[in-house]
């Protein structure tokens, strides 16, 4: 009987460790689905502090390294070219010499055109001196008609003799000046198988060889022959987009990149802006708008060459005095043109601005005030269908259409509370750089302004609700 007993007691023993067992796992089980809970609903945020800076903005913008002034030399007459003394990259002086086209039948037009000229001079003595023969026969037959010697008729046809022999002259002076034009005119052709500099300059380009036949202006659109710059100044000429040339200027200064030296950066100033959009043939109205904007570069290059030239102590080899960039048509880089400038203003980065619907906001901050304790912390950790669901609502519970509702859209920023809940404040934005935003109204420094991450702060963050997080200075 007592064994009976003992073995009784001990099942008793082991049915309530059993059940403690499970009591604490439930408990257990309960404390970590509550605070699982509890962190599911506390939003981890990036923090940044509001500070005081000085902003420069800036347009960015890519193109192509070009001459300030270059000639596009092209031939006014067809022909063959027999002679070309230069060489791409020589320099040449204004006037001088740069192709020959062959001249023989142009040479050929000019003697032709002598004959023709020297034709009609004779052409034209022959009728003067008709003219003074049919003035002379004129005088002698109006005095024989005075004396009523010859018949009327006889008078009347020595005056249209005359006058025909007048008017005989009259043509052949035309002929000869005309002539005369055709000459000259065949002349100027034969000088234009040469043809000069018309500044000095470099031949940055060309396009030819001895013996190529060209086309001449005079007929189409002349060959391209070369092409004279001066490359003691260069440019950039970027593309612009339209929603940023409004901000840039003349004389706005610029920090410039060549893609051919990645180590250095140059300065240089806008010297013109396009008034058109330049559109590529076919383009049409949805495709990307730009505007031409060249900007010098201030930098000293290209200077002789690439280098300034002493002769070292053996007089055989040419050392560098002075290195300076040597920039060639063509080159890529990228301006940074400095639009405007704001010192000493409060500024957050850009992605911590988002916009929002401020009567939302308001209707929430009701509904949050009229809720118990439990209830405010519920809201504050609704899911975004929850919220929309609830903006649906007006302050005294009753649905309203949301087409029949107004939307008072603002900038704005979160702001990382004191209680560890987030806050949000109504900005007015200023002009920004690649960084931070001006912000002229709604902070004043020195506040933990929330970040990120980006879906957080642009569509799910809410007024009041938890969050975690440092502040980082930037």
């Amino acid at each position: 009987m007592p064994a009976k007993k003992k073995k009784k007691n001990r099942t008793r023993r082991i049915l309530i460790v059993i059940a403690s067992s499970i009591l604490l796992v439930v408990i257990l089980a309960l404390a970590a689905g509550q605070l699982g809970g509890d962190r599911a609903r506390v939003t981890e945020v990036e923090v940044a502090e509001a500070q005081i800076r000085t902003i420069t903005q800036t347009v960015t913008a890519s193109g192509r390294v070009q001459p300030e002034v270059e000639v596009s030399i092209t031939p006014d007459v067809p022909g063959e070219i027999i002679s070309l003394p230069v060489v791409e990259g020589q320099e040449v002086a204004r006037g001088q010499l740069l192709a020959r086209i062959r001249p023989d039948f142009y040479e050929a037009q000019v003697e032709q055109t002598q004959a023709v000229v020297e034709q009609a001079r004779s052409n034209a003595a022959r009728a003067q001196a008709d003219l003074l023969l049919q003035g002379q026969e004129l005088d002698r037959q109006r005095q024989l008609y005075e004396r009523k010697v010859v018949a009327e008729d006889i008078f009347q046809q020595a005056e249209t003799g005359y006058e025909v022999a007048e008017a005989s002259l009259e043509a052949a002076l035309y002929n000869v000046a005309s002539t005369e034009a055709r000459l000259r005119q065949a002349q100027e052709d034969l000088q234009r198988t040469f043809l000069y500099a018309p500044m000095a300059g470099t031949i940055s380009k060309l396009n030819v060889e001895p013996g190529e036949r060209v086309v001449g202006t005079s007929q189409m659109a002349g060959t391209e022959l070369m092409i004279v710059a001066r490359l003691e100044q260069m440019e950039l000429e970027v593309e612009v987009n339209e929603n940023d040339v409004v901000n840039v200027t003349l004389g706005d200064t610029a920090s410039i990149e060549v893609d051919a030296y990645p180590e250095q950066t140059f300065t240089g100033v806008v010297t013109e802006i396009a008034n058109s959009a330049r559109l590529l043939p076919g383009a049409s109205q949805e495709q990307v708008t730009n505007f031409p904007v060249k900007v010098r570069i201030l930098d000293r290059h290209n200077v002789g060459g690439t280098f300034n030239v002493v002769q070292n102590v053996a007089g055989d080899m040419p050392v560098p005095e002075e290195h300076f960039p040597s920039f060639r048509p063509g080159m890529s880089g990228t301006v940074d043109i400095f639009t405007q400038t704001v010192e000493e203003v409060v500024a957050v980065p850009i992605q911590a601005v988002t916009v929002r619907d401020f009567n939302d906001v308001r209707r929430r901050q009701a509904r949050v005030a009229s809720m118990s304790e439990n209830d405010e912390e519920s809201a504050a950790s609704d899911s975004a269908d929850a919220a929309k669901s609830e903006a649906e609502q007006t302050d005294n519970g009753d649905a309203t259409p949301s087409f029949m509702r107004e939307e008072d859209l603002q900038k704005a920023v979160f702001i990382f509370g004191d209680d560890g809940k987030a806050a949000i404040a109504a900005v007015e934005t200023g002009i920004a750089d690649d960084r931070f935003i001006e912000i002229r109204m709604g902070l004043s420094g020195g506040e933990r302004i929330i970040t990120g991450p980006y879906s957080a702060v642009s569509r799910e963050l809410q007024v009041g609700a938890a969050i975690k997080g440092q502040t980082r200075r930037r």
